[in-house]
């Protein structure tokens, strides 16, 4: 029969490896790795440059000419006449610069890429730099198999030194192609920042850089953090922190998320990573930007909160302290499903901690967004809502425990019982069986079973007993064995928590 011990260890299958509530944080991260990963559409890998910079000095076309066929650029790129080089390199550039597939296969196979290289170390033209580290960009921007071809051709090292040049669009797109390159993976990514760009890009950022440029930047640097196995080195962390730390008070949407962005990276994993970025002070902004209206915003912000709530206790009580949760109800009924699967999943975390911790979700009055969604959201925020409340309850004391009961989370609790997903099915049996047993601890069980009986909840868990899954069949069966037999023991005092 379930008791609290077979409870917990059901649920360590799920979530606990360890035993403390730090590992049980953690847990939660594999539980959900569709949250913790960046999805392409949330924060661009690659960016694709097709359109003319502002720039005096590039604005315009260098040579008057008509359009080159493949063929021709060929022919031109191999020239030994600079200005025939410039004109094919540009030709090129206009043809991976085209809005429906650009022939980036193309222009690979035809063997170019190691004459642009060649070209962006031509400091005497800084035209031929511009437009060679345009095309290598915009190649870049492709598949893994056409970023590798840029790197393979030896781009990296090039593209860095340009970081230096006097010409400031000759630095923004090498900034841009470098992005596209750490954005590809961890190993393009250590092979950048092992020859020593992340300097060179934070000493471009000055007050008086156009806007654009620097969300060149930051976007960059937001690559340089992401990616695992292996995550980035503590060294670079330590290095890029600091400029993070101020750019998130930019006042740049745009600058805004991709700084947000590459925090959330930065405090995906082990805790000592999250100190690192807790250590910065950057807190109480990133609950400010939480309540932001812009999405591209308001998404990472949460994320990086949310990842920060998995660290250790003393991690997730600064979040707390910083105002975490008074901001979480709100984001709880948020339009967006998304925001509020988010938020569903941070507070999970939250309820996986110690006894005070559950207590301030109370005291922030949490419970009744978290009753909302189990009744009213779409399934997949409904199955974070089912672990909140399972995190919640192992850890609750027992009038936290009662405070939960008394919230309304029963009746869409058990509805959720006809739900397809066995596992949620499980945990729901679970939970279900461990207030039981708490109320008979409080001799309040027959006011628990006569609630459950008025919200159709023992037809549900009785109905299980014939599943298919026999895990489900054997969790229902105990259940109405030991608490609905008519064996019950009389009737019992009240405990004013637990009342109907």
């Amino acid at each position: 029969m379930p008791d609290l011990e077979a409870f917990e260890d059901r649920l360590k299958k799920f979530k606990y490896r360890g035993k403390d509530v730090s590992a049980r944080r953690q847990q939660r991260i594999a539980a959900n790795l569709q949250l913790r990963k960046a999805k392409k559409d949330e924060q661009t890998l690659k960016r694709r440059n097709i359109s003319l910079f502002s720039n005096d000095l590039f604005s315009q076309e260098p040579v008057k000419q008509a359009s080159l066929i493949l063929e021709d650029i060929i022919k031109g790129v191999n020239s030994s006449d600079p200005m025939v080089c410039l004109m094919a390199t540009q030709a090129a550039r206009k043809m991976l610069s085209q809005e429906r597939n650009p022939p980036l296969k193309s222009i690979i196979e035809a063997g170019i890429i190691p004459k642009l290289v060649e070209f962006l170390k031509v400091s005497l033209l800084p035209n031929l730099q511009f437009e060679a580290a345009w095309a290598l960009t915009n190649i870049a921007s492709g598949t893994s198999e056409q970023t590798q071809a840029v790197v393979k051709g030896g781009a990296i090292q090039p593209l860095i030194e340009l970081l230096s040049s006097p010409h400031m669009s000759v630095c923004e797109q090498a900034v841009w192609a470098l992005g596209n390159i750490a954005g590809d993976g961890p190993a393009f990514r250590d092979n950048i920042i092992s020859n020593n760009a992340i300097p060179k890009l934070l000493d471009l950022i000055s007050t008086n850089i156009p806007v654009t440029f620097l969300r060149n930047i930051t976007w960059t640097l937001s690559n340089l953090c992401r990616n695992k196995n292996p995550y980035p080195s503590q060294e670079a962390v330590l290095q890029i922190l600091p400029t993070l730390s101020e750019l998130l008070q930019h006042h740049d949407n745009e600058i805004l998320s991709d700084t947000c962005w590459a925090l959330s990276y930065l405090t995906e994993g082990h805790n000592d990573r999250i100190h690192h970025v807790v250590a910065m002070g950057v807190l109480p902004r990133l609950v400010e930007l939480m309540t932001s209206p812009e999405l591209i915003i308001l998404t990472p912000s949460l994320r990086t909160m949310g990842n920060i709530v998995t660290g250790t206790d003393q991690q997730t009580q600064m979040a707390i302290d910083a105002g975490m949760l008074k901001v979480l109800g709100q984001l709880l009924r948020h339009p967006k499903p998304s925001i509020q699967k988010e938020a569903a999943w941070a507070m999970s975390n939250v309820a996986a901690g110690p006894k005070h911790h559950i207590q301030q979700l109370i005291t922030c009055d949490l419970l009744p967004p978290l009753v909302a969604l189990l009744r009213n959201a779409e399934f997949k925020i409904q199955k974070e809502a089912v672990w909140t409340v399972a995190n919640f309850a192992t850890g609750a004391t027992q009038n936290q425990l009662a405070m939960l009961v008394h919230s309304g989370v029963l009746e869409p609790l058990l509805n959720l019982l006809t739900a397809p997903d066995l596992r949620i099915v499980t945990i729901i049996l679970d939970i279900v069986s461990f207030f039981l047993q708490e109320a008979d601890k409080m001799h309040e069980k027959q006011k628990l079973c006569l609630l459950m009986e008025e919200v159709g909840g023992i037809e549900k868990i009785e109905a299980l007993q014939l599943h298919q899954n026999c895990h489900i069949s054997h969790s229902a069966l105990n259940i109405i064995e030991k608490h609905f037999s008519g064996e019950e023991d009389g009737d019992s005092l009240p405990n004013p928590g637990l009342r109907v």
